[in-house]
């Protein structure tokens, strides 16, 4: 089915007409419409044009208004103060514009005339290493715009660029050839992830012990680093299992974060390892990176260290080792050139800001990068703890992920435990976790990205105020509605007049699509999770304002419970786009 045009857009039209028919010079005038708390919407683009016609606003605003065409979208046109115009629509236009949606499987919601393909790389672990609260928001924020750009019809590529190369796999290889029991399982059954991760853990302290102790053996390590370099078969075999056993444990923490994480996707930096030596020949030849004091390395005008001299990016050392840019910039020449990708997007910490802004600037001046082919990193800000500090444990560690969510899943399963009237103890164990990493995402992701966040569990978990609890509640009451209707269907009635909270809910709802826009244009989820928010609390107050199955008459029940499905349809797609689980009941 064709996208549902919005009201706004057909208000834009109507006042464009009348600007056109009064102002013939001023046809391609903005007439800069939004939303309004004094009517539904305000136009301002008067103003300006006033100035540039030297006119007087309000008479230029009267005669607009009367040169649009009677049409059965606005109700009423107002010129106030200076000249700006107030419009509300006709109820008969709300109701008709919603059940074109509600007619729709995508809500109306129309996809993007200019899509292409994006590389999102997130959810980016290190192999042999627990994941901490810092691994959270790269893959909870990456996880969603996948699915926000792919509801606008973006062909997207999942990259999980995982940490699996690097000078601490000699020592850990190492240590497995002189100890080659340690990664053994206790049993023949499926290993979990926390038994996979217990054991890597084990063998990175030894190894790590081992290394800081023993000269001998730190020799032998550093030798194995060459020899996984060279690609040396039984090493890289003993590295494999490395990763192998990592997966396990990645797989089964992104398991409970809900998340589908696909093999195929996960390419670390080994994957990048054959492309080095010709990303490096091809940089020095073409001048964009120059040969200093043996590093190959690009310079920057505006990039300057601590000591006012110029810092740059070293593509390879000069003992011949290759750095992460070089890895970086491998990726982005596969990206560009063997993935089609016409936008790359890098979901990774502020902190490595510079880092990428450095590698996105080489890529440009070699081409890679241009007008056609754009990179944005989606920087992400600190997670803190309760204090506002980062957050650690009492001992001063990073707090493990897992530890964290079991944690959220068992406050949210309290909360539905203590609101479940007929749920048994499967259910409520099942809506727990809904509920619990549904709300470790929100509050991730109803937070500007580029900010640091708070985690706090009993604000997430609270039934009150801007969290995914008070979303999933709203679904599930309307959902109970729904079943208590009987044989009252929903069903859109145009000729009703509709109530304050009605048109207000109407309003919202109508904005879904243009909301989607903007936050895949500006890969702004936070956009979606505030837009989210309001719509449950609109539709609060239409619950308190409004009787739904008690209302006056057969028609507006009906009326009522289609304002509630389509608040129901938009909130469970809404939901679905940020990676959270909308239970039925609750």
């Amino acid at each position: 089915m064709a996208s549902v045009p919005s009201l706004a857009s057909t208000v834009q039209q109507r006042l464009a007409d009348g600007l056109s028919a009064a102002l013939p010079d001023a046809a391609s005038a903005d007439p800069l419409l939004r939303r309004s708390d004094r009517a539904d919407f305000q136009a301002n683009g008067i103003l300006a044009l006033a100035k540039q016609l030297k006119g007087n606003p309000r008479e230029l605003a009267t005669k607009v208004v009367e040169a649009i065409p009677a049409n059965d979208v606005l109700k009423e046109i107002e010129v106030s103060g200076p000249g700006f115009l107030n419009i509300t629509v006709t109820d008969a236009a709300i109701i008709d514009t919603l059940a074109a949606r509600a007619a729709d499987a995508r809500l109306g919601v129309p996809f993007n005339a200019s899509a292409g393909t994006t590389v999102i790389d997130y959810a980016q672990p290190n192999v042999a290493k627990e994941m901490h609260v810092g691994h959270l928001r790269s893959a909870v924020i990456g996880a969603a715009m996948v699915e926000i750009l792919e509801f606008t019809g973006e062909t997207v590529v999942r990259r999980h660029h995982i940490g699996d190369w690097g000078t601490q796999f000699g020592m850990l290889i190492q240590f497995l050839i002189e100890h080659p029991h340690e990664l053994d399982h206790s049993s023949g059954a499926e290993v979990s992830g926390e038994e996979a991760m217990s054991n890597l853990n084990r063998l990175y302290k030894a190894s790590r012990a081992l290394f800081d102790s023993d000269e001998e053996f730190k020799t032998r390590a550093r030798a194995r680093v060459v020899d996984l370099q060279a690609g040396d078969e039984e090493t890289l075999a003993l590295w494999q299992r490395f990763v192998d056993e990592s997966k396990i444990y990645f797989y089964s923490v992104f398991d409970k974060l809900d998340m589908d994480i696909r093999d195929g996707d996960v390419v670390g930096e080994s994957g990048y390892n054959d492309m080095l030596v010709e990303t490096c020949r091809i940089l020095e030849e073409s001048g964009v990176a120059v040969r200093s004091e043996g590093a190959l390395c690009v310079f920057f005008d505006d990039v300057k260290g601590p000591d006012g001299n110029p810092t740059p990016l070293i593509v390879q050392k000069s003992d011949g080792g290759f750095g992460y840019a070089a890895t970086d910039l491998s990726a982005i020449r596969d990206r560009v050139r063997n993935l089609k990708a016409t936008s790359l997007l890098y979901v990774v910490d502020a902190r490595q800001s510079l880092h990428f802004k450095m590698v996105f600037e080489t890529a440009r001046r070699a081409g890679w990068l241009n007008d056609e082919v754009k990179a944005v990193q989606l920087a992400f800000g600190t997670v803190l703890g309760k204090d506002g500090k980062p957050f650690k444990t009492r001992e001063g560690e990073t707090v493990r992920l897992v530890d964290l969510l079991d944690e959220a899943i068992d406050r949210a399963s309290t909360v539905v435990r203590e609101k479940a009237q007929d749920l048994d103890e499967a259910e409520i164990a099942e809506r727990g976790a809904q509920v619990g990493i549904g709300a470790v995402k929100y509050a991730d992701l109803s937070t500007s990205a580029a900010r640091d966040y708070k985690f706090d569990l009993d604000q997430m978990v609270s039934l009150n105020g801007d969290t995914s609890v008070y979303l999933q509640y709203a679904y599930a009451r309307i959902q109970s509605i729904l079943r208590k209707a009987g044989d009252a269907k929903p069903a859109a009635h145009r000729e009703l007049d509709l109530a304050p909270s009605e048109r207000a809910l109407g309003l919202h709802l109508d904005g879904f699509g243009e909301l989607i826009a903007e936050t895949a244009a500006e890969y702004a989820p936070h956009k979606l999770a505030a837009y989210l928010y309001q719509l449950a609390s609109h539709y609060t107050t239409f619950y308190s304002e409004c009787p739904v199955l008690k209302a006056d008459s057969p028609q507006q029940v009906e009326n009522r419970l289609f304002l509630c499905d389509l608040t129901a349809r938009t909130l469970h797609q809404g939901m679905a786009l940020l990676g959270i689980r909308t239970p039925e009941r609750l």
